[in-house]
């Protein structure tokens, strides 16, 4: 099966990428990061949503998902500052179920590399203000 954007195509068979008609060499995180923002191109997706999907699950430092994002970027030959084919949306708002999970899970977080620099308090109707995350795609 093939997927296809902008000058992009993706071989899933053959776990290739392919820009302007020349294969592009990737990590197989970075093409299965790729894989899953074409194949969901039609909502916003979440960290957590990357996390689940391209991770399993792992623990993963903000520096990490960054800079996988910024690998898929040059690979499709976007960057930061055009963000044509993966864009960020800053300060997605945030829902009662990421301040719970914020909330029960704080000696995980302090084991990630300085998310608390990033984070902003979470503003929702029940329980204490905590801190969230905005989307990095």
């Amino acid at each position: 099966m093939t997927l296809s954007f902008g000058d992009c195509q993706i071989d899933l068979e053959r776990r290739e990428l392919w820009r302007a008609k020349r294969a592009v060499h990737v990590e197989p995180q970075v093409f299965d990061l790729l894989v899953y923002l074409v194949q969901n191109r039609d909502r916003v997706v979440s960290k957590d949503d990357l996390i689940d999907s391209v991770w399993g699950g792992r623990i993963v430092s903000e520096s990490t998902l960054t800079s996988r994002i910024n690998a898929a970027r040059t690979a499709v030959g976007d960057s930061g500052r055009t963000q044509q084919l993966i864009r960020t949306i800053p300060r997605k708002p945030c829902t009662h179920k990421q301040a719970t999970t914020s909330r029960l899970i704080p000696a995980i977080r302090r084991r990630v590399k300085s998310p608390n620099r990033r984070g902003r308090r979470c503003r929702c109707p029940t329980g204490p203000p905590l801190r969230c995350f905005p989307s990095p795609i």
